[in-house]
């Protein structure tokens, strides 16, 4: 597991307590794109956690953003997320 998905796992258990996380490094599929030759990585991550509970789609992605920080201008270039409370996993 690289580094990058290490920090981004440490991030989003700290600020969310998932009940289930999976984090993809699609990096690989974007070699020669614009925005990858920055050196900052492509990512695909699932997160379920009770803290979304009555959280639209938009209040999600933000909190995601917000636990993942500064790592968002200086290790990610693009993240897909897919943020669901636990019943609706």
């Amino acid at each position: 597991m690289s580094a990058r998905v290490d920090r981004i796992r440490e991030r989003l258990a700290a600020a969310l307590a998932p009940l289930a996380l999976d984090i993809e490094d699609e990096s690989h599929r974007h070699a020669g794109h614009a925005g990858a030759r920055d050196g900052r990585g492509h990512f695909r991550v699932r997160v379920v956690s009770a803290a979304f509970r009555g959280q639209l789609p938009l209040a999600r992605h933000r909190a995601v953003y917000a636990a993942l920080g500064e790592l968002m201008h200086t290790d990610i270039h693009a993240l897909a997320i897919d943020a669901r409370a636990p019943e609706e996993a």
